[in-house]
């Protein structure tokens, strides 16, 4: 096992800041390369506690942000216009990007699509249901309309 400081969000491993143990590999092979964790030193303990500050700072900020967001997405139908072929089946899937983008486009706001989470892939038009983790403890849920492009 490694131990690893965390610089980034890393979805059901823990925020920035964090200290957490993973499999070597995982460590070694994904998480450093990409540049979503520091291996663990004594001097790092420092880097971490100047991570935390930082991100407390922006938290007290983003949340009253994020609870507006929420409001505005949930009040919200987010329309994406895709490929589809007969009887709405479409050409693929929708991803978080392509709803990321939609978001954007209707002026509510920006949401990280690596923060978008679907109960069911989505793969035929009509209305279906995402959510997206907008801070700590805010998840909005909100409805995707998908129509066929013509």
């Amino acid at each position: 096992m490694a131990k690893v400081i965390l610089t980034h969000e890393v979805s059901g491993l823990g925020a920035a800041g964090d200290v957490v143990e993973v499999r070597n590999g995982y460590a070694r092979n994904y998480l450093v390369p990409q540049g979503f964790a520091t291996n663990w030193t004594r001097g790092g303990e420092k880097q971490v506690e100047q991570i935390k500050a930082a991100r407390a700072a922006r938290a007290l900020a983003t949340a009253e942000e994020a609870q507006a967001l929420k409001q505005s997405l949930e009040n919200a139908l987010v329309k994406v216009t895709v490929k589809a072929g007969k009887e709405g089946r479409l050409f693929g899937s929708v991803r978080p990007a392509i709803v990321a983008e939609a978001v954007k486009e209707l002026g509510i706001g920006t949401i990280d699509q690596r923060k978008i989470e679907f109960p069911n892939a989505i793969k035929t038009t009509g209305n279906h249901e995402a959510k997206v983790r907008l801070h700590d403890d805010i998840v909005a849920t909100f409805q995707v309309q998908v129509v066929a492009a013509r």
